[in-house]
Formats: C-alpha cells, structure tokens, sequence
C-alpha cells in the first residue's frame, strides 16, 4: 500500500502527528509498454493531464502527471532501470 498524504489536512485533524511531503513529492509505478496507450486513454477519462511522456535515449518510457495535492507520479516502463527486461 502506498499512501500520499496532504500535509496541511494532516495538520488539521490532530489524531495522528502531521506528516506528508513539503513541496512536490515525486513517485514511479512500473507499466509495461503495451500497457501504455491505455494508461494515457485512462488517465484521459479521468480528466487527469499528462503532464510530459519521455521516450529516455537509453531505452524506457515515462508518463507524468499530477495527483490532486500536486505531486509528481510517473509510469515508467521497467526498461528504464533494466535495460534487459
């Protein structure tokens, strides 16, 4: 499970101590590449913007885009960090 948290809700409701990132904080999920025209497609009808794909010179592909507190959340093809996967 991962959970991101909005520090400033975090701070308001005091049952637990405030926690969550300060500024834009950043996370990868792996896709495979066949799976990435239905990421875009998904994320569309959510009404969320990628904000910038990259294809790496190296090999691998990134989608960017927001979560509603403003971080950075990328899908990245495993060939990114593992060129021989």
């Amino acid at each position: 499970m991962l959970l991101i948290f909005n520090p400033a809700l975090t701070a308001v409701d005091g049952k637990a101590p405030p926690h969550g990132a300060q500024g834009p904080g950043h996370v990868t999920f792996a896709m495979a590449a066949a799976e990435a025209p239905a990421w875009r497609a998904w994320l569309g009808e959510q009404g969320v913007a990628i904000e910038r794909e990259v294809a790496w010179p190296g090999g691998g592909l990134s989608l960017y885009f927001r979560d509603p507190a403003g971080n950075s959340l990328e899908l990245a093809t495993p060939t990114l960090w593992f060129p021989e996967a």
